[in-house]
């Protein structure tokens, strides 16, 4: 059975004394029965991985560079991220996507320089509200998979998040048939293309604005196996309610 995966995703969000809100998640979930990660920005990632040393809290950035250095100024490579104590990182997300004109192409690449440093990527899909309406749904999906996921995915060191761009920080959630289809969608591209062996060890995260009011419901669906979390994340009551739905969903399964 897949492990159900809940990741944080702060995005320009949190200064130092936000860590709390970490520290008060460990407290009140020291082990949890599903996988947990908080990818912060890049000038928390040092002091984050302090925070969770001994603890079943992973660290994450939330983008990377394709090179391992050079002249990129104000960039941060995945080897960075790793010196930093990062052991995750977020790829493709659709605000990387729309603000820095990251391309499948380019997303393809950060994934692999993800992987060659060591890390486990989380590689972001997903449709905007333009092409949810002209039902293009399925083909963009399948064309970033297509061309942003590299050769060599494995469970081990990547995750799916299929991200409904019209949903994120709207408030706004597909029905559970919207969601469902496109998640099995998604296993099916993905056996197709590293085999099933692979393919359905592979998870697929929901990343549009689950929160504790939804969660349990979202995360009963089928090839659901985990969230990507934005705003609901900086809390650590709300992050914590949703680590006890994954829980809950989990157990439902066995």
């Amino acid at each position: 059975m897949r492990r159900k995966l809940i990741a944080g995703n702060w995005k320009m969000h949190g200064l130092g004394a936000d860590l709390a809100e970490v520290r008060a998640l460990i407290a009140a979930h020291p082990a949890p029965a599903c996988e947990v990660a908080i990818c912060a920005p890049a000038t928390l990632i040092h002091r984050l991985a302090q925070a969770c040393a001994d603890s079943a809290v992973a660290v994450g950035g939330q983008t990377c560079h394709i090179a391992v250095a050079g002249a990129h100024t104000g960039d941060i490579s995945a080897a960075m991220l790793a010196d930093a104590g990062a052991q995750w990182v977020i790829v493709g997300h659709s605000e990387r996507r729309a603000d820095h004109g990251e391309t499948d192409a380019i997303v393809a690449t950060q994934c692999r320089a993800a992987w060659d440093a060591g890390l486990f990527a989380i590689l972001c899909v997903g449709e905007t509200e333009a092409e949810r309406d002209a039902g293009r749904t399925l083909d963009v999906v399948g064309r970033q998979l297509a061309n942003s996921v590299p050769d060599g995915a494995t469970p081990h060191r990547l995750a799916i998040a299929y991200e409904p761009v019209w949903a994120i920080g709207t408030g706004r959630t597909p029905t559970a048939d919207q969601i469902a289809e496109v998640h099995r969608f998604i296993r099916a591209e993905i056996n197709a293309r590293i085999g099933a062996a692979g393919g359905q060890g592979i998870r697929i995260l929901y990343g549009g604005s689950m929160k504790p009011a939804n969660a349990a419901d979202i995360l009963a669906i089928a090839d659901v196996d985990g969230g990507l979390i934005g705003g609901a994340s900086l809390k650590a009551d709300d992050l914590g309610a949703i680590v006890v739905a994954a829980e809950a969903a989990a157990q439902a399964r066995i």
